[in-house]
């Protein structure tokens, strides 16, 4: 039961390192994409809009990549 224990443990932090990941990577791609840079419209202009925008993204990427993963 040990090491059933132990496989699942490490599976659940790999799968979660591995999605962190992929969500990472999709925000670069997306803010390589687009015409401006993302991080200083949001912080420096403080463009609320393109942070809900973003914000929204970020949540359904991370809800593909968990569908995708289980």
């Amino acid at each position: 039961m040990e090491a059933t224990l132990l496989t699942n443990l490490v599976a659940a932090i790999v799968f979660a390192a591995l999605g962190i990941v992929v969500l990472f990577a999709t925000f670069i791609i997306t803010d390589r994409l687009t015409p401006y840079d993302l991080w200083r419209e949001i912080v420096e202009k403080h463009n609320t809009a393109l942070a809900v925008l973003v914000g929204s993204f970020a949540l359904g990427m991370s809800l593909i990549i968990a569908a995708a993963i289980h």
